[in-house]
């Protein structure tokens, strides 16, 4: 009787110490992750230049659009004749260049995350797709998508954007097609490589349908590189709506925007360096955080770099 109540006594403990084993894979996500020191340091800039962009409304010390014309093409508070009024000095009709680019932050970071989420929905679908009728809408697919990739991304862009004509929708729109062949060879690369899998097989088998099986079975497992490229795509997507600003042809002034802010600074870049440096440190930063924090992606997802660290 002793030594059956002792381990009695002992079972609750092995089973609690095991259970304390567990890991989720959210925490070893996060293990990998967090690894990748110039990921973390990618990561705390973009949530720095997130929470400055919801909070811009409230933190920020002047209205973007704001004219100052006494104060105009004034040097950042650390030039001679700067003012602590004006941090980062004013632009060429005197609106304060720190307020525009918090408002900015708003506006570029939100143009890149829809032109990335417009073109991986329909990216995913016509790559899934293409893989699993390979013969007929497959071929006819990636046909469109290699003439599509014969052009630069930039220059499709600027070309899709001469004929919808300049605005906001109109440039995600055009970023999101220059970028939809990404999207559509990295999926259906994926779903090519697990469709014949024993578990898509099984699947099969056990009564699921063609749709069920490319959205419900295979579609997570191929998530992992589809996530990393859509980080990357958002660092591409920020600098071609950069790109379509400078040109001219993406959002119009006076709505601050990065890009916006680098076109209509381009004639004092001599004169007046801070209102062409500003804007443009800024999309750096910002797209070598975005550029990190997919590499650190990368490294946390891809069972290959797991096992060789």
């Amino acid at each position: 009787m002793t030594n059956m109540a002792s381990v009695g006594a002992e079972l609750p403990a092995e089973t609690g110490k095991e259970a304390g084993h567990y890991i989720s894979p959210l925490r070893i996500f996060w293990h990998h992750f967090s690894a990748n020191k110039g990921a973390l340091a990618g990561l705390c800039f973009l949530g720095l230049v997130l929470l400055v962009a919801v909070l811009a409304t409230w933190i920020a010390p002047h209205d973007p659009i704001e004219q100052f014309r006494d104060h105009a093409m004034q040097p950042p508070v650390w030039e001679t004749g700067g003012s602590n009024r004006f941090l980062l000095g004013t632009d060429e009709v005197g609106r304060d260049l720190l307020s525009r680019l918090m408002f900015g932050a708003r506006m570029s970071l939100f143009v890149g995350f829809c032109a990335v989420m417009i073109a991986l929905i329909p990216g995913i679908i016509l790559g899934l797709f293409a893989a699993f009728y390979p013969r007929t809408l497959g071929a006819v697919t990636m046909r469109l998508m290699d003439i599509m990739l014969s052009m630069p991304t930039l220059l499709l862009a600027v070309a899709i954007m001469a004929v919808l004509g300049p605005g906001l929708l109109n440039a995600m729109i055009a970023i999101a097609i220059s970028s939809l062949p990404g999207y559509v060879r990295l999926t259906r690369a994926s779903v090519m490589g697990e469709r014949e899998r024993d578990y898509v097989l099984a699947a099969r088998m056990g009564g699921s349908g063609t749709l069920r099986v490319m959205f419900c079975t295979v579609l997570p497992n191929c998530m992992a590189p589809l996530i990393v490229h859509m980080t990357l795509s958002f660092s591409s997507a920020i600098l071609d709506i950069a790109a379509l600003g400078f040109l001219g042809l993406g959002i119009q002034p006076p709505v601050p925007e990065w890009g916006t802010m680098l076109a209509s600074s381009r004639d004092y870049i001599e004169r007046a360096w801070w209102i062409v440096t500003a804007p443009g440190v800024t999309i750096l930063l910002s797209v070598i955080a975005i550029n990190l924090i997919g590499d650190g992606l990368r490294d946390a997802l891809d069972p290959k770099l797991k096992q060789a660290g």
